[in-house]
């Protein structure tokens, strides 16, 4: 049986993906394949690679990202993410789609044309950061004739490009649509708007995953909660570790 894994986005939540990882490896689980935007995209690259879950994790904690941030504000304002290509490219010095171990599909959003762009195969780094692309925090990433922000826009669960591929898909969504904490940055809100909008169709991509992991204890992080890695990853992790207790979760 081919599994598929498929990560949303969710900023400094997509830190829980690793915890959601290393549970379900802990039941033999490791996907066939991986489906993943945004936040998840960056973490599912570096799963795809080869690194352990609780690896990953420890790049987190000990790579400052926010003084590449800081020193790549252009003209519009917003913040390029193309300077954290340097870094990215620390930890896959191969940067191709190719090399990895577990075949990734990474989904980006052409603001121009609003078509899904789907990449999985070539150059890994400048999709991957593409795809992380905040609107209103990030500027578009030109690449390939597209300019490519967030591919949460349109997929925040990109559950399609693995359909046909995986017999059993395993959504790891870090986006809970409660919360529990007050919203206190403009771009929180309008992270928040763009995940209140696609509230529908993400909810129907949930219903098509055969397992879904949601930790409703997320609702309590921000998307900027980078320096709580441990706390998102535990929560990642004890969620899962608990879902899959239950008699009859995993598989059929």
């Amino acid at each position: 049986m081919k599994t598929a894994l498929i990560l949303s986005g969710g900023g400094a939540r997509g830190i829980a993906h690793l915890g959601v990882a290393q549970a379900l490896r802990e039941r033999g689980v490791r996907p066939d394949v991986i489906s993943a935007t945004s936040s998840g995209a960056f973490v599912g690259a570096l799963l795809a690679y080869g690194y352990e879950p609780a690896d990953v994790l420890k790049i987190i904690r000990e790579t400052s990202f926010f003084p590449y941030f800081r020193f790549a504000i252009g003209k519009s304002g917003l913040l390029h993410l193309r300077k954290m290509e340097d870094v990215f490219c620390k930890f896959i010095p191969e940067n191709s789609f190719e090399i990895l171990q577990t075949p990734l599909v990474v989904t980006a959003t052409d603001i121009v044309s609003g078509e899904e762009i789907r990449f999985r195969s070539g150059e890994l780094a400048l999709p991957v950061l593409a795809s992380c692309c905040i609107p209103g925090l990030f500027s578009p990433m030109h690449y390939n004739g597209h300019e490519l922000v967030d591919g949460g826009v349109l997929n925040n669960l990109p559950v399609e490009p693995v359909l046909g591929e995986a017999d059993y898909l395993i959504g790891s969504h870090c986006n809970p649509f409660g919360l529990d904490r007050p919203l206190r940055r403009t771009t929180e809100i309008v992270y928040r708007s763009l995940i209140l909008a696609m509230h529908t169709k993400t909810k129907s991509r949930c219903a098509q995953c055969d397992l879904l992991i949601e930790p409703p204890v997320l609702s309590r992080f921000s998307i900027f909660d980078f320096r709580k890695a441990d706390q998102l990853f535990e929560a990642g992790y004890t969620y899962t570790e608990t879902l899959l207790e239950q008699p009859g979760t995993l598989f059929p």
